[in-house]
């Protein structure tokens, strides 16, 4: 696929210029935060921004509505938090790892020290500064959770020896010794083989070109079916879903109390011993309105966005309980859904979803006006 256009994905020093002040996407390797750098992220978003932290569906945080001075202050404090470790490779470190992985009975593998190990091993290579702010690796634990999402470099747990690399619908068994260094050699084959592709998927016979430049051959099928985690406890830990994926400065300071791991499908895994949470507006179980719920900034925060989509979500699911989408084609029900502000439909997640877009004068749901 050609691109007109150079990869605008933002970071903390390439901050998106949004209607509603500077933005900026701050990556999390693993998804994991301890809780002084929760409060270093919320203190930052009360000081300069809006005072909300946003939660992405690659398991990152964003701040929104920052002045012209508060990327330089943001990167300072992020650097000292030590969530900076390389400033030349902040946009590339898009490392997603199953978030109940070593919490539950659920994993073959503990894939969290891999990610760790691969973060800085994707930061010792300079070159490798070079890709795509879209570029995604995956660490599945074996549970599947991961495979929807289509990773670039994607690992899946076979057991507590081997796992299957795959650069798309087939893989190759690797030890898991290995990994870190293999799925930084991948990427590296990937910018030597793209022109201006910013996806593996994008470059014609990409997952082949860049395996046999590694030496290897795809030989299995990977397993598509996937896992979904909801609310509620899971093993040691507690699932904890966020009214659309907007945290106050409530909702962050009650969350970090310690370590905390993002998930793609903005929720946050805490320690199941933790309390107060439903007193602060958040959910932990799996039978609310807000179970699987998503939506992008909308009006007033994009100047693309042509509703406020999140006070119209709010609105019917606070409100009415539901009821109204309830009784809409299926919309709720235990369905994901995402409200978009425009045809762009950002933040969408991945796989199936009930797709509710603005159009002006109201909404269509999977096409049809609501």
């Amino acid at each position: 696929m050609a691109r007109t256009e150079g990869d605008r994905c933002p970071g903390v020093l390439a901050v998106h210029q949004a209607a509603d002040g500077g933005l900026a996407r701050v990556r999390l390797p693993g998804g994991r935060l301890t809780a002084a750098q929760v409060d270093v992220l919320r203190v930052a978003a009360a000081e300069l921004g809006d005072g909300r932290l946003e939660l992405t569906s690659r398991a990152n945080v964003q701040l929104r509505g920052l002045d012209a001075d508060g990327p330089q202050e943001l990167s300072d404090r992020l650097y000292a938090a030590g969530l900076l470790p390389s400033i030349a490779h902040e946009r590339v470190r898009n490392i997603m790892a199953s978030p109940l992985s070593g919490l539950d009975r659920e994993s073959r593998y503990d894939v969290m020290p891999v990610a760790a190990a691969l973060d800085e091993a994707l930061c010792d290579r300079p070159e490798l500064a070079e890709l795509p702010g879209r570029f995604l690796f995956a660490l599945d634990d074996g549970r599947g959770d991961l495979a929807e999402l289509r990773a670039d470099v994607a690992v899946r747990a076979l057991d507590e020896r081997t796992a299957l690399m795959s650069l798309g619908d087939r893989g190759v068994r690797v030890d898991w010794a290995t990994v870190p260094e293999l799925m930084v050699a991948a990427a590296g084959a990937f910018l030597q083989v793209r022109e201006q592709e910013w996806r593996v998927a994008e470059v014609a016979g990409g997952s082949g070109r860049i395996l046999e430049r590694l030496g290897l051959q795809a030989t299995e099928v990977v397993p598509l079916e996937t896992t979904r985690v909801v609310a509620g406890v899971h093993g040691t830990a507690l699932v904890v879903t966020v009214p659309l994926g907007s945290l106050t400065q409530q909702q962050a300071a009650a969350l970090g109390q310690a370590e905390v791991r993002l998930t793609p499908w903005r929720s946050v895994v805490v320690p199941s011993s933790t309390r107060g949470l439903e007193d602060v507006g958040l959910v932990t179980t799996p039978d609310s309105v807000w179970e699987g719920v998503t939506a992008c900034a909308g009006k007033p925060g994009c100047a693309k966005a042509l509703a406020d989509v999140r006070a119209d979500a709010t609105h019917l699911l606070a409100d009415v309980g539901g009821l109204v989408l309830a009784d809409v084609r299926g919309l709720g029900r235990g369905r994901r859904v995402h409200w978009s502000g425009c045809e762009r439909r950002c933040g969408k997640p991945a796989g199936e979803f009930v797709d509710v877009v603005a159009v002006g004068d109201g909404y269509l749901v999977d096409g049809e006006r609501l």
